[in-house]
Formats: structure tokens, C-alpha cells, sequence
């Protein structure tokens, strides 16, 4: 297929999807598919929550290829659509761009900050969430070995890794952590094959616990853990679910919540989502309830009670110049 094509194409699918209605909302998904059962797909709950409560329609695009994006978000700003919603930092630099050619629109990025008077920018607290994951991990294991399997090999990503490696140890201060990240590219996010590999490869050298970072790659990382008897930690969404009696619980990064706030009313500036503002936490439904037993709960409720009173600070990756790896 040709750009043209390509373009022609995009266009036809934004107004497939397109109502006569004006200054509605509008989302990109990134890379992975808006049901990848992890961080797009929280997205979509998010603005579907908005659609059902307010009736109104909105627009939305799966991006096929990162080339995609720009292209995208000009035909959703081209519509008049307010705010235009992107999902995920590669959105960045293209929301940058169309937001300073549309400034009488009104834009928002989840997971990355761009600095204009049009945009809203929501990040979070990764670091926390994965920190009380990381007690619940070290806590469970019966080896003090415990493993990570991120995504993409980017900061943001090491972010979760950091936090869960202080909390892995904070549990059990002779803890071991593995840890793997999947590639270099936008594929990293949707190869559960890979993931299963690493995995098995961490179960191999002694790690019974193992947390996925990593999108819909971290699907392998559940199989695996399920086929081998062992335990793994879902991610953004409540992936409990998944693999029943396999997950120990997920780190919650409420995206949802990011997405329907956005929709609901534009905040210009920076928003950080954290323990204490509801952004991150752990899941716990019927799905884990026989795993997680009382001492666990009452140490990871501790170690949360203390990260929003101040207590204990949890090192962020990308700000403190922690866990480098």
C-alpha cells in the first residue's frame, strides 16, 4: 500500500467512525490495539465510562504503524474534535506538533508532558504502584527470587522496574530480582511469545514470582506462568482475570480514569497521578483472593498507608537518578 493509500485510508476509517457532531472527544490508541488488555484497553473503559454517562458520541483510531499518528490526529483536529486524547508517550511529539498548528483546540497526553497551553498533560506514579506489586511479590515467594519482564526498553518502563525492585527488597531486603525487557520498538508491546521466553527463562534460574510490564506481550509472560505453576503480576488493567490462581494481583495504572477525567473536563498543564490521588494501586478481586492471605494484606496496606503519609519515599527512576540499571 502506498502513503497516498495509506492516507486515503486512514481518512475513510476516522469517518466510518465520525458523527455530524462537533467538539466531541476524540482518542488515539498507540501501538498494541485498543483491546490489549492492558494500557489501551483501560483507555477505552475510560471513555466508554464517558460515553455512557453523557450519551455523546466520540471519535476514536487504532494506529497500525507509528507513521500513523500525526496523521491521525490531524484528521481527528480537522474535525473540530475537542479534546483529541492520545494515548501513550510515542504520541508526544506528534500531539506537540497539531497542537501548536490547532491551538483553538484542546489536546491531551497520557504518560508524557508536553508543555502547552492547549495540552493536559497526565503522568504517574508508576514507581509506587509497582513498589506495593514488588511486596506482594517478595512476600509470596518461596525462593527470595522474583522477576520483571518490561516492554519497551525506555525509561518510562524502567520506572516500574525501579519501583518494584524497592519494594521486592523493602519485603525482603535478600531478595533477588531478574529482570528482561522485551525490545527496543513499538513491537515489544504486543510479542507474547517473547515474553513467554523470558519468562521461562527467570522461572529457570530460580524466580517464582514474576511481574510483566509490558503490554500485551505480558499475555506470554501469564501462560507461562501458568504452565510452569508459578506466580506472575498483571499490569495497568485488572488482569486477574487472565490466568485465575496465576496472578497474585496487577498493578493498577488507572488510565481509565486519566481518560474520562480528560473528556470530562480539560485541565491545562501537568497531572500527576499517584497512591494518594487513586492514579496507581493493586488489584484484589476474586480472582486472587486465596493468594493473597492476611500478613500479606496487612504489609502491603502498611507500606501504602506509609508511601501517601510521607513515610516511606520510593525512588523514581526517571527523576531521583535511582536503580540504574
Amino acid at each position: 500500500m502506498t502513503p497516498t493509500h495509506r492516507l486515503g485510508f486512514l481518512a475513510l476509517a476516522l469517518a466510518a467512525c465520525a458523527t455530524t457532531a462537533r467538539a466531541e472527544p476524540a482518542v488515539v490508541y498507540d501501538m498494541g490495539g485498543k483491546f490489549d488488555k492492558s494500557f489501551n484497553e483501560a483507555a477505552y473503559r475510560g471513555i466508554e465510562k464517558w460515553k455512557k454517562e453523557t450519551g455523546k458520541p466520540y471519535l476514536e483510531f487504532e494506529i497500525a504503524n507509528e507513521t500513523q499518528r500525526e496523521q491521525a490526529l490531524r484528521r481527528m483536529a480537522e474535525r473540530g474534535a475537542s479534546p483529541i486524547i492520545g494515548i501513550g508517550f510515542g504520541q508526544a511529539a506528534a500531539i506537540e506538533k497539531i497542537a501548536k498548528e490547532f491551538p483553538k483546540l484542546q489536546f491531551a497526553l497520557i504518560d508524557m508532558v508536553v508543555q502547552l497551553p492547549n495540552v493536559q498533560s497526565v503522568v504517574f506514579k508508576e514507581q509506587e504502584g509497582s513498589f506495593l506489586v514488588g511486596v506482594m511479590a517478595a512476600t509470596a515467594s518461596k525462593t527470595g527470587k522474583v522477576g520483571f519482564v518490561g516492554g519497551m526498553d525506555i525509561p518510562l518502563i524502567r520506572k516500574f522496574q525501579c519501583g518494584y525492585e524497592q519494594g521486592a527488597k523493602f519485603a525482603n531486603p535478600k531478595a533477588e530480582v531478574f529482570s528482561n525487557m522485551t525490545g527496543t520498538t513499538g513491537a515489544a508491546w504486543a510479542d507474547p511469545a517473547r515474553g513467554g521466553e523470558l519468562a521461562k527463562a527467570q522461572f529457570g534460574k530460580g524466580a517464582d514470582v514474576v511481574f510483566a510490564a509490558a503490554g500485551g506481550t505480558g499475555i506470554g509472560v501469564y501462560q507461562a506462568a501458568k504452565d510452569a505453576g508459578k506466580l506472575a503480576i498483571g499490569v495497568d488493567s485488572n488482569q486477574n482475570h487472565i490466568q485465575p490462581g496465576t496472578m497474585l494481583t496487577s498493578m493498577l495504572k488507572r488510565v481509565d480514569v486519566a481518560v474520562y477525567e480528560a473528556a470530562k473536563a480539560f485541565k491545562p498543564g501537568v497531572t500527576v497521578l499517584g497512591l494518594k490521588e487513586g492514579g496507581v494501586d493493586y488489584a484484589m478481586d476474586e480472582n486472587n483472593a486465596k493468594l493473597v492471605g492476611a500478613d500479606m494484606k496487612k504489609k502491603v496496606e502498611a507500606a501504602k498507608a506509609d508511601i501517601i503519609g510521607g513515610k516511606v519515599k520510593v525512588a523514581d527512576y526517571m527523576a531521583d537518578n535511582a536503580c540504574k540499571f
